[in-house]
């Protein structure tokens, strides 16, 4: 009898799972992911883990809060799904659980972007390895059973002389990058993220339409539309076909401030390009439209029937140079 007479008292019976105390006593699971692992570790080896399954039946919690645990249990490397691929070429998908957890199952569960699957592969001793991006093969984390008979160290001949030390395995490639990713994208505050963003280089019509875009803004008020995007969007691919055109940022610009718009049309856009390369003003009197079509303004004030005659060997050409008329 214990001395302390307020201990718990155990009713224990013949059939009963075994659960080391450091994994009863782990803090990082919560009880809810710790009496998961409990029911997983009391089945026996052919039975199958499903999410389904564990949530179905009264007094459970539902399938969402079942998958939530068992990511609780992979993140802490008690648990994760394998898709297994055997030496005959099949493949099936299987669930591996741990008594206590594993470190290396803890590491493979974040370098495969926390998903509960792994691959693994079967090897020529039956073992498994577990097979990562760049198809490199890793440790698949079982290690010798806890009621495995621990030998004896042999002692070395020469007493002076240290015993070896196993060397940890190298950590995969492809889990350094993924943790060096991962590492760096904790460290950047929100402000740098922002700070990089910005500082990125932009094209050249990109940079157009954000100048247009708070010009616009700034002079011509809030705009009214539906779609802030959109009306951006819009001006990026106009200025870009402009661009692709031979048009010149400058021009573009301009092009867009005659328009006196937010957001113009193409034909507006298009016939503030064309005065903006003939570098004449739109005739205001004609509502921002070329003036009509005039004898005197396009042959001159002389000519009353019409365009010159062609020039003939006999009459030269006099060497007179004709205006660019606006579209």
């Amino acid at each position: 009898m214990t001395a302390n007479r307020s201990a718990v008292r155990v009713n224990r019976r013949t059939h009963f799972v075994q659960i080391e105390s450091k994994t009863a006593r782990d803090t990082r699971l919560s009880y809810r992911a710790l009496g998961i692992l409990t029911y997983c570790l009391d089945q026996h080896d052919s039975w199958n883990v499903r999410s389904e399954q564990l949530a179905r039946g009264d007094g459970r919690e539902g399938r969402d809060a079942v998958r939530k645990a068992l990511h609780e249990l992979a993140a802490h490397g008690y648990y994760r799904l394998e898709r297994r691929r055997f030496l005959d070429g099949r493949t099936a998908m299987g669930a591996a659980i741990s008594e206590y957890p594993v470190e290396q199952w803890a590491q493979d569960y974040v370098v495969f972007g926390r998903k509960l699957d792994v691959p693994v592969v079967e090897q020529q001793d039956g073992s498994f390895c577990v097979r990562y991006s760049d198809d490199s093969l890793g440790s698949d984390g079982f290690g010798p059973h806890l009621d495995s008979p621990v030998p004896d160290p042999v002692p070395s001949a020469d007493a002076s002389e240290p015993e070896p030390k196993t060397q940890p395995r190298a950590t995969p490639p492809a889990a350094t990058r993924s943790a060096a990713k991962k590492k760096a994208s904790q460290s950047k505050a929100p402000a740098d993220a922002e700070k990089t963003k910005t500082a990125k280089e932009k094209t050249p019509g990109e940079a157009v339409a954000t100048w247009y875009y708070e010009h616009a803004t700034q002079h011509l008020g809030p705009y009214a539309g539906k779609q802030k995007s959109g009306w951006y969007m819009g001006l990026r691919k106009m200025t870009q076909q402009a661009l692709d055109a031979g048009y010149t940022q400058k021009q573009v610009a301009r092009a867009f401030q005659r328009t006196g718009l937010h957001f113009p049309s193409a034909a507006q856009f298009q016939r503030a390009l064309s005065d903006e390369r003939n570098n004449k003003p739109m005739p205001a009197q004609y509502g921002g439209r070329p003036a009509p079509y005039s004898d005197a303004a396009t042959w001159g004030a002389s000519i009353a029937g019409g365009p010159p005659p062609v020039s003939t060997p006999e009459d030269p050409d006099d060497g007179a140079e004709f205006g660019i008329v606006p579209a």
